[in-house]
């Protein structure tokens, strides 16, 4: 999809749907959100470990990538679902914490909506990708899991403290970082993979 073709889609349109999906039918959109679904879900069993409660994974870098592969809200279903699937399927003795599923799906979502939008200049696609990791990482990581982790554990300990401890003391500052390395890695090579057919504007 061209980049003026991109400016005539409706808007709500592109908020289900990447520029991907808007191309391939309905079979085709089914397939697409089932495959990520279960790669999340496998994301979610293999590619992530906690330590008391913080959480090491690649699943922030694994819904940007599904955001801009499905679109907004689809790339939202996708991760909301495949991290209820993967608790469902082995929730290690832990509660179900919906509002881990939630902020992965807010970062496929911010990927999916950002990435959509043209950005004509020369490093337009690094720029966006700056401000997925900065709304992920402020909105998701901050403002979602850090504070509910907090009022749920830390009895006691200030907000600032907890924070500290968590992203400082305990290195999930690291992983964060790590997985947006990887964003800026892969999202640019997606379109490279003649088999994916994935179109970024």
């Amino acid at each position: 999809m061209s980049t003026q073709e991109n400016n005539i889609v409706p808007f709500w349109k592109r908020l289900l749907f990447s520029s991907t999906l808007l191309c391939r039918s309905r079979g085709q959109r089914t397939a697409y959100i089932a495959a990520l679904t279960a790669f999340s879900v496998v994301a979610n069993l293999f590619f992530e470990f906690k330590f008391m409660d913080t959480q090491y994974s690649l699943t922030i870098a694994v819904s940007c990538l599904i955001g801009v592969i499905l679109g907004p809200v689809c790339g939202f279903a996708s991760c909301f679902l495949g991290d209820l699937l993967g608790f469902l399927c082995n929730s290690g003795g832990y509660m179900y914490l919906p509002f881990v599923g939630i902020s992965m799906g807010l970062s496929a979502f911010f990927a999916g909506l950002i990435v959509s939008f043209p950005l004509p200049i020369k490093g337009g696609l690094y720029l966006k990708l700056f401000a997925v990791c900065a709304l992920s990482f402020s909105v998701c990581s901050v403002a979602i899991n850090t504070t509910a982790f907090w009022w749920m554990y830390a009895k006691g300990v200030s907000y600032w403290e907890y924070f500290v401890a968590r992203f400082i003391v305990k290195g999930q500052l690291l992983s964060c970082f790590v997985n947006y390395a990887l964003i800026f890695v892969f999202v640019p090579t997606l379109p490279k993979i003649k088999p994916l057919h994935i179109k970024i504007v």
